[in-house]
């Protein structure tokens, strides 16, 4: 069963004091998403953002008919070529119907809950998140007095990955809000890798961009998608990701 993790402190990493959630709550209540910039005092995103590139030790995620596939992206780049294309054809045509994703990821939230903390930057965001101060952020900000959790994953968009339309709502998981929290210093719209809500006649209601040291919040269930990341793309999309929740897991 997972337990809760003893934080560890991390003063580098802290909100810009100049955010108001008083001010912010508005504008969530009256569309249940929000992009809030700037989320991170100078340097804190900018650490995180340099061991997100080099030190995180990345897994290849997508799902099966069995549930979710991980691969360490080192054993999965050993194998065969014809392994891969032929996987990558199973991906897609599952992709072009129904729900589906391929991107890099290491489970923050789950490791640090079965007490194997490494010393990665992005375990501090998992602290952060989960300490009272910034609980309470988030209760002003979206008017919810429920929040008691925030679970965590890093991710990496590569040329080729994306995230099929979903809306996050699953029995038992006791999701509120989605979040994601954009970690790359440059991005062009046309690079892909956008974070889009369609509407119910299948257009586009609104979309965000990866920006830096942004923060998208929304309610769950919202129908959502992230685009496919382009060949020509400059950089990995770095981001975390996760859910804030009524219950932790060990509650």
């Amino acid at each position: 069963m997972p337990t809760r993790p003893v934080p560890v402190p991390a003063p580098w990493l802290k909100l810009d004091p100049a955010l108001d959630p008083g001010a912010l709550a508005g504008p969530f209540a009256a569309h249940g998403r929000l992009h809030i910039p700037g989320l991170f005092a100078p340097g804190g995103a900018e650490r995180l953002h340099q061991s997100l590139e080099t030190s995180t030790p990345w897994r290849r995620s997508t799902t099966g008919e069995t549930g979710n596939l991980n691969f360490y992206v080192e054993a999965y780049d050993a194998q065969p070529e014809a392994w891969k294309a032929q996987l990558r054809q199973v991906i897609e045509a599952r992709a072009r119907d129904g729900f589906q994703y391929l991107f890099d990821s290491y489970p923050v939230s789950d490791e640090l809950e079965e007490g194997r903390r490494i010393g990665l930057a992005c375990e501090a965001v998992y602290d952060l998140f989960n300490a009272e101060p910034v609980l309470g952020f988030l209760r002003r900000l979206t008017g919810e007095p429920r929040i008691a959790y925030v679970d965590a994953q890093a991710t990496r968009y590569l040329p080729g990955h994306f995230l099929t339309e979903h809306d996050d709502e699953r029995e038992g998981k006791h999701r509120l809000f989605a979040y994601v929290l954009n970690l790359t210093p440059r991005w062009r719209v046309d690079w892909g890798g956008l974070l889009l809500f369609p509407d119910v006649d299948g257009h586009v209601a609104e979309g965000y961009a990866p920006k830096f040291n942004a923060l998208n919040i929304f309610r769950v269930p919202a129908p959502h998608t992230v685009t496919q990341v382009s060949s020509f793309a400059g950089a990995p999309r770095y981001a975390i990701t996760g859910w804030i929740r009524a219950k932790p897991p060990w509650g």
